[in-house]
């Protein structure tokens, strides 16, 4: 198994990997930034190992990115959500999205700014209005119907209709 620290790089992207570089992590923040908080709902989008997702979660709370409430509808139950720390990352994780597309030439979603409906730019950056709306100012839209063989979990039928970032997801109407 690989080190998860960069002890002896002086470094600030190397203090940043030792946050988010672990594998699966950054799927996990795009999917809190989609609106998903609960575990069993990460879960079933993600197709992760229980205990990965678990540990995942884990180390994005002790680092501050996330936080861990209890869940007002589920005794017992947790919700994740991005801490300000969390939200930060969204012009990065939205950066690395984009490059994303230009090297699978795959655009699935559109992400537009709720003020204006302009899709954003590859900085996350609005070019109508001039700015970088926070993620609850914007909109995630598909851009095409799913292909056969989708993904049918709650989250990705969520996915399958215009929706503000953060909002939580998935719906009770969600449910397979």
């Amino acid at each position: 198994m690989l080190p998860s620290s960069y002890d002896r790089q002086d470094c600030s992207l190397a203090r940043a990997l030792e946050i988010v570089g672990e594998r699966w992590t950054l799927l996990v923040l795009r999917d809190a930034f989609y609106g998903v908080r609960r575990f069993n709902d990460f879960l079933a989008h993600l197709d992760i190992p229980r205990t990965v997702l678990s540990n995942r979660l884990r180390a994005l709370v002790e680092s501050g990115v996330m936080v861990k409430v209890p869940d007002p509808s589920h005794s017992a139950r947790w919700l994740y959500e991005l801490t300000g720390e969390g939200m930060a990352l969204w012009p990065a994780l939205y950066a690395l999205r984009s490059w994303g597309e230009r090297q699978s030439g795959r655009r699935p979603r559109v992400f537009t700014h709720d003020a204006c409906g302009t899709p954003l730019e590859p900085t996350a950056r609005c070019e109508t209005c001039g700015v970088q709306p926070a993620p609850n100012r914007v909109f995630v839209a598909p851009l095409a119907e799913p292909k056969p063989g989708a993904r049918t979990d709650p989250v990705a039928l969520g996915l399958r209709r215009k929706h503000r970032l953060l909002d939580f997801l998935p719906l009770d109407s969600d449910a397979a």
